[in-house]
C-alpha cells in the first residue's frame, strides 16, 4: 500500500473516531449518519447543520482530528486496539443487537470476544456463598472451553473473573475507559483478565465509569454471549437489566436459586419462575446452551419497513414539532411514530436525526425514541 493511500485510510479511521466521539451521537445515529451520507467526513461536515434544524443553540462538540489521533495513539501504547462493526475481529453476537456498538476498545486478545461465550454476573454484595458459587460456575464453565464474561464489578462479578481465571479465560466488559480500574480493589484483577482473555469497552480513554454509562456496559454484556446466568440479584438490579436484555436478543437465561429469604436472591429466584433454567452445576448450562442465539419470535419491523401510505407535505420543522408532541419520556417504536404523525418514513427518520442532535430527543436499540429531560 502507498504512503497516499495509507494516509487516506487512517484519515478516514481518525473521522469515524471522531463521529463516533461527537456529543449526541448514539450508536444507532452513527448508523443513520453513515448510511445517509456515505462517509464520516460527510456525516461531519454536515452535523452542525442538522443540529441547528434539531433546535440546538450551543455549538455541537465534534472532536478535533488531533484529539482522536492522540486518543489512537494512547491505546495502542498501552497494547489495546479498536475494534470496529464490520470489521473480522468484531463480535459477531454482538453485531447480531439493533443497534450494536459501532467502536470496541479492547485490551488483550480481541478473538476471546468471538470466542464461545456465557456471562455470569449478579450482586456487587454477594454473600460468601454465592460468590463461591459463582467462583465455582466460572472455573467448570472456562475449563469446559468457554469464555466467561462480566463486569468487573465487587461481589459476583469479580467471583466471576478469578474463577474463569483459574481455568481459562475471561473477558470483562467496563463501563469506563479500558484504562481505568473500576472499583479501584480490582485493578490487580482487570490486569489479569487483559493478559489471559480482554478487556472492551465503549466509552473513550480516561473515561470514568457513571451511573449512565452502565446499562450500555450491561448490553455489552448480554450482546457477547449466548446465554446469561444470574447468581443472587435483587429485584430492579442491573444483574436483571442484563438478563432482560439478554432475552429480548434470543438469548438463553440460567439462574442459580437461592434463599426466599435473602433479599438478594428475590431477582434470580424470580428469573427462574419466568422459564430461566434453575442452575446448579455447569453442567445445567453445558446441557442447555444453544450454539446459537434464538431467533426473537416477534421481530420488530425497522423504519424502512413502516408503512409509508402518508404523503402529508413533509415541511421539516412542520415534522419536527409533530415528532415533539407525540413522544414522552418512555420509548416510543419509530413506526408508531410515523402512523402517528402520519409524514412518510424518510421524513421522519431524518426528523429524529435532525431532533436527536438538537438535544432533543434520544435514540434507542430497538428502533425506539424518547424525549430528553
Amino acid at each position: 500500500m502507498s504512503a497516499a493511500r495509507a494516509g487516506e485510510v487512517r484519515g478516514d479511521v481518525l473521522d469515524r473516531l471522531r463521529l463516533v466521539r461527537t456529543e449526541g451521537v448514539g450508536p444507532v445515529t452513527y448508523g443513520r449518519l453513515a448510511e445517509r451520507f456515505g462517509s464520516a467526513e460527510a456525516a461531519i461536515d454536515a452535523l452542525p447543520g442538522l443540529a441547528r434544524a434539531g433546535g440546538r443553540a450551543a455549538p455541537l462538540r465534534i472532536p478535533a482530528r488531533d484529539v482522536a489521533e492522540r486518543e489512537a495513539e494512547k491505546l495502542a501504547a498501552i497494547g489495546g486496539r479498536f475494534v470496529w462493526l464490520g470489521e473480522p475481529d468484531y463480535p459477531p453476537l454482538l453485531a447480531m443487537l439493533d443497534g450494536p456498538p459501532p467502536l470496541l476498545s479492547v485490551l488483550g486478545d480481541p478473538a476471546a470476544l468471538s470466542a464461545r461465550t456465557v456471562a455470569l454476573v449478579g450482586a456487587r454484595n454477594g454473600s460468601t456463598n454465592g460468590r463461591r458459587m459463582a467462583e465455582l460456575l466460572a472455573a467448570d464453565l472456562a475449563g469446559s472451553g468457554l469464555v466467561v464474561v462480566s463486569g468487573m464489578a465487587r461481589g459476583i462479578d469479580a467471583a466471576a473473573h478469578t474463577g474463569a481465571l483459574q481455568t481459562g479465560r475471561t473477558v470483562a466488559a467496563i463501563a469506563g475507559g479500558v484504562d481505568v480500574a473500576y472499583p479501584p480493589q480490582n485493578a490487580a484483577l482487570q490486569a489479569r483478565v487483559a493478559e489471559a482473555g480482554a478487556v472492551v469497552a465503549e466509552a473513550p480513554l480516561g473515561t470514568p465509569p457513571q451511573a449512565r454509562h452502565f446499562p450500555r456496559r450491561n448490553r455489552v454484556i448480554a450482546g457477547l454471549s449466548l446465554g446469561v446466568i444470574v447468581v443472587e440479584a435483587a429485584p430492579r438490579s442491573g444483574s436483571l437489566i442484563t438478563a432482560h436484555m439478554a432475552a429480548d436478543a434470543g438469548r438463553e437465561l440460567f439462574a442459580v436459586p437461592g434463599s426466599p429469604l435473602d433479599p438478594r436472591c428475590r431477582g434470580s429466584n424470580d428469573l427462574i419462575r419466568q422459564g430461566a433454567h434453575l442452575t446448579e452445576s455447569a453442567a445445567d448450562v453445558l446441557a442447555n446452551l444453544p450454539g446459537r442465539p434464538a431467533p426473537l419470535l416477534a421481530a420488530a419491523a425497522g423504519v424502512a419497513e413502516a408503512e409509508d401510505a402518508f404523503e402529508r407535505p413533509a415541511d421539516p420543522a412542520q415534522v419536527r414539532r409533530a415528532i415533539l408532541e407525540s413522544l414522552g419520556h418512555d420509548p416510543t417504536p419509530v413506526d408508531d411514530l410515523v402512523r402517528r404523525c402520519q409524514f412518510s418514513a424518510s421524513a421522519v427518520v431524518a426528523a429524529l436525526l435532525e431532533l436527536e442532535l438538537g438535544g432533543r430527543l434520544e435514540m434507542l436499540p430497538g428502533n425506539q425514541a424518547c424525549l430528553v429531560d
